[in-house]
């Protein structure tokens, strides 16, 4: 086990200290990745020759590091690749370093009994079509032929996800810099850019329609973003976090690259839906548009819709006001239809 995938367990006013314990990761290793708003990927290959401890030792330097120095607790995975210490890190707790064994065995019992959602870069329609085959679990897909998974979801795509589902991780830590306005909502991660917006709440909240206003305010800000820097997003990523300072990340790839405020809201209003929350104590909402590319590139369906058409024209005015007057010259719900 040579990568950690670490979450900062922020309160979500002091998202400004990541570069600070992304600089903290530095000093094990210069192989640090961020992820924000609250993670990095760290490669300590280097560090445990030089310090003479193993990752799971480090992993719990670095986690009293964080604690004395900036009074801020993290859960740790670790595993041999990116991939399945990002899926270590989902079952990870405070004060225990969840691991994935290099051993292929041991790898493969990890992965076995999970849903092959669980797979980062998995997306619900991919899932949904390999469910319908009793493709639901990510053992059933390591053992699934190759040309089954090629007819079914493409021939890169199939070949990929049997590599994964088999614990073969050819991912990468990819180092970048974080400066302090991009940890407040934008930033570049594993060399793509981002950007992103957070709805704390005043106290846990359990209401989902609060939860879903949080979404259609987040979701809005993006949009108007996105098109004020001219960019269009291909995924849209939602982190809900609880008042046990745990966190569910979902992503999901859209149908075409946008900036249409109405299309993210939808998008973000599916991944929450698909969460089943069951009066979750919620913490925090964000939201982040990955993949971002310029808006002059890229292609829009059209739709002969005249409401669509509508919203959209009712877009470029409130972009308008919202140069003119400041951010909250259009109350969030106010693009009509998107609240919908």
């Amino acid at each position: 086990m040579t990568i950690l995938c670490v979450r900062f367990q922020l309160p979500p006013t002091s998202e400004a200290d990541l570069p600070h314990l992304l600089g903290m990761l530095e000093e094990f290793t210069p192989v640090v990745q961020a992820l924000p708003p609250d993670g990095a990927l760290a490669d300590l290959r280097g560090a445990e020759r030089y310090f003479g401890r193993d990752a799971v030792e480090l992993a719990s330097v670095i986690r009293v590091r964080s604690l004395a120095l900036h009074g801020v607790d993290c859960v740790i995975g670790a595993g041999p690749g990116p991939m399945l210490a990002r899926m270590a890190l989902d079952e990870a707790a405070p004060g225990v370093t969840r691991t994935v064994p290099e051993e292929q065995g041991a790898t493969a019992e990890f992965l076995a009994d999970k849903p092959v959602a669980a797979l980062p870069g998995v997306g619900s329609a991919t899932a949904r079509t390999l469910g319908d085959y009793g493709l639901d679990t990510l053992g059933r897909v390591a053992a699934a032929p190759l040309s089954t998974l090629q007819r079914l979801i493409g021939a890169k795509a199939g070949r990929e996800l049997r590599e994964k589902a088999n614990g073969l991780d050819r991912g990468r830590v990819v180092p970048n810099a974080v400066s302090l306005p991009q940890a407040l909502g934008c930033a570049r991660a594993g060399g793509t850019p981002i950007l992103a917006a957070e709805r704390p709440f005043g106290r846990d909240e359990l209401d989902p329609d609060r939860h879903r206003r949080a979404l259609l305010s987040a979701a809005e800000e993006l949009g108007a973003r996105l098109r004020a820097l001219e960019k269009v997003c291909r995924t849209l990523t939602l982190t809900v976090r609880y008042a046990d300072r745990s966190a569910t990340t979902r992503s999901r790839t859209l149908t075409e690259p946008t900036a249409h405020s109405p299309a993210l809201t939808r998008t973000a209003y599916g991944l929450y839906e698909a969460l089943g929350l069951q009066r979750a104590r919620v913490r925090a909402i964000a939201l982040r548009a990955e993949g971002l590319d310029p808006a002059d590139q890229a292609s829009h369906q059209l739709t002969f819709d005249p409401v669509d058409e509508k919203v959209r024209r009712i877009e470029e005015v409130a972009d308008r006001a919202r140069a003119k007057f400041g951010p909250r010259a259009v109350m969030p719900g106010g693009l009509g239809g998107a609240a919908a």
